[in-house]
């Protein structure tokens, strides 16, 4: 990382840069320990009162004593990676939204808010894709109204780490005292590899609705009730994917597939722990990739939490890359 000119470190921001993605070098050490340079990149969010703070692509947000700086410099927006399909942040966040469709939303400028009876906070949170035609503070206060009004947690989710993403509205909401609860990474890649895998699917079993067995395993539905169906059942076009377990049991594998336009969504890919290890989520993947291939997708997407290791690992060996990273913030 180059912050020279003319052979000097230099610090080539000031508070005009903010809102534009940064990265400064800063004199660390205290307590008698070796002073040292730390190196951070990220959008430059805040900075008020001798303090920066730089939102980096986690969603972590770094506070940076201006008296610590050494060097600092505005820096382009990180490549898209392409190793998949090219996407830009808004077509993701509204494809990403269709495939978790509310029970309940109403528009709050260009926020939605939505509720679903606190099935899933994809479906239990505000969209903020825009201007919510307030201050911001005043369109905080009617979010908590409208979630207070259905016996909800007020959540948003926001996005970080690629172009046009709300490092900003993170900042803001710290700011403000809500804490972020949750973050996860949303994965693109190309469809056709996943189709193309050469594993056994003819357990796979598809359809295109949901039954109770499938609910059985999937363990994020708690009492299933006309909301869980609602929202699961919500897409342009759904899949569901099962491969029977025991007799009279629960799947042994389980997932779901929306298709939107050029792209497929996976979600809800489950394993029964004593199933594990044999290769059944890959199979239940490529099953439903071969069959939404049929309808004209050819890109793919899912999102997976930033510590599921194992699952990040399985969609690695797919080709999934990193597009951007979305965390619900809650309400103080």
């Amino acid at each position: 990382m180059e912050f020279t000119g003319g052979g000097r470190l230099e610090v080539r921001i000031t508070p005009a840069d903010v809102g534009k993605r940064v990265s400064v070098r800063r004199l660390t050490g205290s307590g008698g320990a070796p002073a040292k340079f730390t190196d951070t990149v990220g959008v430059l969010t805040s900075w008020n009162e001798g303090v920066l703070l730089i939102t980096r692509r986690t969603g972590e947000s770094i506070r940076i004593p201006e008296s610590a700086l050494v060097a600092g410099k505005v820096v382009p927006a990180a490549p898209a990676r392409r190793r998949g399909p090219a996407a830009d942040f808004l077509e993701l966040a509204r494809v990403t939204a269709r495939a978790w469709q509310p029970v309940e939303s109403e528009r709050l400028g260009e926020w939605e808010l939505r509720a679903s009876s606190g099935f899933t906070r994809r479906a239990n949170s505000v969209l903020p894709l825009g201007d919510p035609g307030m201050p911001l503070d005043e369109a905080l206060a009617r979010v908590r109204t409208w979630y207070e009004d259905r016996g909800l947690p007020a959540y948003v989710q926001t996005a970080t780490g690629a172009a046009g993403t709300q490092e900003e509205l993170c900042a803001e909401l710290e700011a403000r005292g809500w804490r972020r609860e949750v973050s996860a990474e949303v994965r693109i890649g190309a469809l056709a590899p996943i189709g193309d895998l050469d594993v056994d699917v003819e357990r796979v079993r598809l359809a295109r609705s949901v039954d109770e067995a499938w609910l059985q395993r999937y363990q994020r539905s708690g009492v299933p009730g006309p909301h869980v169906l609602k929202v699961l059942g919500s897409g342009p076009s759904v899949w569901f994917a099962s491969v029977p377990g025991g007799i009279g049991g629960p799947p042994a594998a389980i997932g779901r597939c929306v298709v939107d336009g050029r792209w497929a969504g996976f979600m809800a890919v489950e394993v029964d722990p004593t199933y594990r290890r044999q290769g059944l989520a890959t199979s239940v993947m490529t099953a439903l990739a071969r069959r939404v291939l049929e309808e004209g997708a050819s890109a793919a997407w899912l999102q997976v939490e930033s510590d599921n290791d194992g699952a990040r690992a399985l969609y690695d060996g797919m080709g999934f890359a990193t597009h951007h990273r979305y965390h619900h913030f809650r309400s103080a």
